[in-house]
């Protein structure tokens, strides 16, 4: 049995969607096929990122930013947009089912002391863990009800 695919969209692809693709990999990647991408990609993914993943005991070193163009050819169950704009340039990949819109702040876009930074982003990083943890448990129960 093939895994479903779960693409998780934000605009550059360089934070937010790493974060959540990393933490959902990490609590479903045994049954959920997960990536990334962006609607403008940066680029690059964000070096705070991979450092408050690191914390958590996520490597996501490797990734890298993708545009959400290059999924169309593939079957795509869920899309998961992390941020409005995302939302709004999404288009419909082939095979999609579900469609889920939860906005995250962007912690590329954070001020302050390099510390205030991080904090930024290690709040959103917690924020993304519980609600693409959550996610995963659900899809779990799902999962195995249907077997």
């Amino acid at each position: 049995m093939t895994k479903p695919s779960i693409l998780i969209l934000c605009t550059g692809n360089s934070c937010r969607s790493h974060l959540a693709e990393g933490i959902l990999r990490a609590v479903a990647g045994d049954f959920l096929d997960v990536h990334s991408a962006g609607s403008k990609p940066a680029g690059y993914v964000h070096s705070v990122s991979i450092q408050v993943m690191k914390e958590i005991g996520i490597d996501i070193s490797a990734h890298h930013s993708k545009h959400m163009n290059d999924f169309l050819k593939q079957n795509i169950e869920t899309v998961i947009t992390v941020c409005g704009n995302a939302d709004q340039a999404c288009p419909l990949f082939p095979g999609q089912v579900n469609r889920h819109y939860w906005g995250f702040d962007d912690p590329a876009h954070a001020v302050g002391t390099e510390e205030e930074k991080l904090a930024v982003f290690r709040r959103v990083r917690d924020e993304i863990r519980r609600v693409f943890t959550a996610y995963a448990d659900g899809r779990r129960d799902q999962f195995k009800a249907t077997k």
